[in-house]
């Protein structure tokens, strides 16, 4: 079998990644959940009953740092190269979705606190759960962490997780934060914290030079975009045809379908988007979901298609918050998408906020760190 830390000296070799400092330590904590993770008998085996008790479950890891730093692609590469049956990987905001759905369905039961039945299932799923990008946005999700999370770690589940923010920042400012603060205190003591903060960010890097706003809409400005978002996923462009698509559950019982999804950069139509029946919950979930999202096809906005005007608005207003990377083709420059006409005026803060996410200083913040 081989290890995260072959796998990745492999890629290192080939030329596929740089050699980087911080990401060997990473790795090298990594690997030794990866080897306390393989060590454990398989569920049923007799070396569990000569032991007379469960063994030890492997120690869990909370890999931080800046954006672009390679922590999505270390648990990527830890995820593939851990060979046991029962594991579980997903972005953090899909897998509280998922349980406030199960507490949801607890609840109609009436049948006591829901919390200890979700805890057991999940830890029947899987003994290792990955999430990528622990980031806590509101309160709902901040009330019932520090319950789930002990259980899960006392019921032997391994948690291993990314994040742009140490523990100590984790819902900052945040309303009744002090509700919060005992699963920050069980994430110091229970995980390893390993900073992942070098001075290269490969995402900026692997965006380069490209354009970030391309008029007019056309072949020249999809091809354009495609290339990048190729160059920010290092998917083969020559096998554009078999890019993963993704079915997004986006709450209360709404699915999205999003055309290109890989590695947290999503690709949309404008009418997809905007010409749909869409609201400020979707536009939040991909703000949440991705880092990048690229759009084509916008055109000029008027009070001709007020609706879809106003749609993207709400979409823009989203994505700033949360600090997405947004490329788009249109038939017009932000300062003359919404030429004139009534809600010209109120459009103004979103040609703003388009120039301003064409910055430097914009560009290089992390997700989420609004």
């Amino acid at each position: 079998m081989v290890s995260v830390a072959q796998n990745y000296q492999a890629l290192v070799s080939g030329g596929e990644l740089k050699a980087d400092h911080d990401q060997a330590i990473a790795v090298a904590a990594l690997s030794r959940v990866q080897s306390e993770l393989e060590a454990v008998p398989p569920r049923g085996s007799t070396i569990w009953r000569f032991l007379g008790r469960k063994p030890d479950p492997a120690r869990g890891l909370y890999l931080w740092g800046g954006v672009g730093r390679g922590k999505s692609m270390l648990m990527d590469l830890f995820y593939d190269s851990v060979h046991i049956k029962r594991k579980r990987r997903a972005h953090f905001h899909e897998f509280m979705l998922d349980i406030h759905a199960r507490l949801k369905a607890e609840r109609v039961k009436e049948e006591g606190d829901p919390i200890p039945p979700i805890v057991a299932a999940l830890a029947d799923e899987a003994r290792v759960l990955c999430f990528d990008e622990m980031v806590v946005n509101n309160m709902a999700d901040a009330a019932i962490m520090s319950r789930l999370f002990s259980g899960l770690i006392a019921a032997g589940v391994t948690v291993v997780t990314t994040s742009n923010r140490h523990p100590d920042d984790l819902y900052k400012n945040g309303l009744n934060r002090q509700l919060f603060l005992p699963f920050i205190a069980l994430v110091k003591d229970s995980l390893d914290i390993v900073a992942l903060d070098g001075p290269t960010d490969y995402r900026r890097d692997r965006l380069g030079s490209a354009k970030i706003w391309l008029v007019p809409n056309g072949p020249d400005a999809t091809a354009a975009l495609s290339e990048t978002f190729f160059r920010m996923t290092d998917y083969p462009p020559e096998d554009r045809a078999h890019v993963p698509t993704l079915e997004m559950d986006v709450g209360g019982g709404r699915v999205l379908h999003v055309p290109k999804a890989l590695k947290g950069v999503a690709v949309f139509s404008f009418k997809r988007l905007c010409a749909e029946a869409r609201g400020a919950a979707d536009y939040l979930a991909i703000a949440r979901r991705f880092h990048t999202v690229i759009m084509v096809g916008i055109p000029v906005l008027g009070p001709h298609n007020r609706n879809e005007a106003a749609r993207f608005v709400t979409l823009i207003d989203a994505l700033y918050e949360y600090r997405v990377k947004f490329l788009a083709s249109a038939d017009a420059e932000p300062d003359h998408l919404y030429p004139a006409g009534d809600g010209r005026f109120e459009f103004d803060r979103t040609v703003s906020r388009l120039m301003e996410m064409q910055s430097e200083d914009y560009l290089a913040e992390g997700h989420g760190a609004r």
